[in-house]
């Protein structure tokens, strides 16, 4: 199994409490939710049941009734609704012996809870009337409907409010888990082409499946995104509506949000969207960004009233920049020279680099210091900006400028002076006391000429490669 490291440690010990668990693995679609679970505890659940999409609520329990009597179970009176299913499932699990934990998966828990369903009052019923006093017993629940999750079981004001004892948020790979999974593969590509691949694909471990040995990331981009019946043509749709019950103004936000790469105060998304500053933007919002589609931060020096919201999610940015409305046919391989193609891998690295913090942060030495990562724009003047500021505390901030590239990046006499008048913009207008020292982010290293001392220090593609 490819990372996941610290979550497979979790379940475990989880699985060797001595009290009873009621556990929560939430996370965007094709993150590999399910995939963690049965590999964590391969051979070792005492019951599984995954949940059937658009099906009827006599279909499901049908189907649930079907998991147990493959598990070997023999009902003991019929089964119309949830509470005589949990009824059964509670006599199955009693009747099994041996020291070990009782580990009940139940998968796309969402799924389960049809319309004018008595599902979750029977779930409820089921682990606050018998599960919760079982002290071996681990009830691990699975979803991406990232709303169904939050609204009824996180936010539940009923029976299964303050009921869940763990939670596990799925995040995508990152950059050195995502090259473990393509070497895993027999794809042996350079670093460029891994950090490009992440650039489309982001850190879904099932888009990055797709790909294919003895092609090049062109080839396998056009051959999953762009071919004729390509498997991720209709995945923006496919995956909104999954997650997310009314997905339309979700799909509202990341549109905006896709269309300013500096990212969007609240204000400036209601005015984009048409959508009410309320409550239900908040919980979109907040939806989105447990799913891991956008980003919230703050601007350096202003309070949280200010952040920023800033989209997050790299294969909906791609999707939105290159794949809607084009042509079915091979088309990643003749762009790679374009301007587009330039102007979208700048922004790209951008959204790699602040999604790999840590790793910039350990490789920076400054990972046991406190800071605040932030972004700033020199008032009235937009073409004087740093999309990440480090404000730490010993003293220092760094102002970090990304910098796609094919090999080690030059500077040369103008943009020392650009870099140079940038930071003193920076001194002058917030007027810090702290050092300020410019960082560079780039694949490959800085070439060492008059001008590379305008860095402090660079932090290349193998910093963010780097776990642990």
């Amino acid at each position: 199994m490819i990372g996941r490291v610290a979550e497979r440690r979790r379940l475990r010990e989880i699985a060797a409490s001595r009290g009873a668990e009621f556990v929560v693995v939430y996370g965007r679609r094709r993150v590999g939710k399910t995939y963690l679970v049965r590999e964590t505890f391969a051979g070792e659940l005492t019951f599984t049941y995954t949940g059937v999409a658009n099906v009827t609520a006599r279909v499901q329990l049908a189907e649930f009734v079907r998991a147990l009597r493959e598990h070997g179970h023999q009902l003991r009176a019929p089964v119309d609704t949830w509470f005589d299913a949990f009824a059964e499932l509670r006599a199955y699990l009693e009747d099994q012996r041996g020291p070990g934990p009782l580990l009940v998966f139940l998968d796309e828990l969402p799924w389960m809870d049809n319309r004018k369903s008595d599902f979750l009052p029977a779930l409820e019923h089921f682990w606050n009337g018998w599960a919760s006093g079982v002290s071996r017993l681990v009830l691990i629940a699975c979803g991406s409907a990232t709303s169904w999750i939050t609204r009824k079981v996180f936010r539940n004001t009923g029976g299964l409010y303050n009921r869940v004892t763990q939670q596990i948020r799925l995040r995508p790979f990152t950059l050195g888990e995502c090259k473990a999974l393509l070497e895993s593969k027999g794809i042996q590509w350079n670093i460029h082409d891994i950090i490009e691949a992440y650039m489309v694909f982001g850190g879904i471990p099932y888009y990055l499946n797709l790909l294919t040995r003895g092609g090049s990331l062109a080839q396998g981009v056009d051959a999953t995104c762009f071919a004729e019946g390509a498997p991720l043509a209709q995945e923006f749709d496919q995956v909104f509506a999954t997650l997310f019950a009314d997905p339309a103004p979700h799909v509202a936000v990341v549109r905006a949000l896709a269309t300013r790469q500096s990212g969007l105060t609240r204000a400036d998304l209601v005015q984009a969207t048409g959508l009410a500053d309320g409550g239900n933007l908040t919980r979109v919002l907040t939806e989105l960004e447990q799913s891991d589609f956008v980003r919230q931060y703050r601007p350096f020096g202003r309070a949280k009233k200010g952040a920023l919201w800033q989209l997050a999610d790299p294969f909906t940015g791609f999707y939105l920049t290159f794949m809607e409305g084009s042509v079915p046919g091979p088309k990643w391989a003749a762009s790679v020279d374009s301007a587009q193609h330039r102007a979208w891998s700048g922004y790209a690295f951008e959204q790699v680099c602040l999604g790999h913090l840590p790793q910039m942060r350990r490789a920076l030495g400054i990972s046991g210091v406190r800071q605040q990562a932030a972004s700033w724009r020199a008032v009235g003047d937009p073409g004087t900006q740093v999309d990440l500021v480090i404000d730490r505390n010993d003293g220092i901030i760094d102002l970090c400028e990304m910098k796609y590239a094919a090999g080690p990046f030059v500077v040369d006499k103008s943009t020392d002076q650009t870099l140079r008048t940038k930071a003193a913009v920076f001194r002058t207008l917030t007027a810090t006391r702290k050092a300020v020292q410019l960082v560079l982010v780039t694949p490959y290293g800085l070439v060492a000429n008059q001008y590379a001392a305008v860095f402090q220090a660079c932090v290349t593609a193998e910093d963010l490669l780097t776990e642990g």
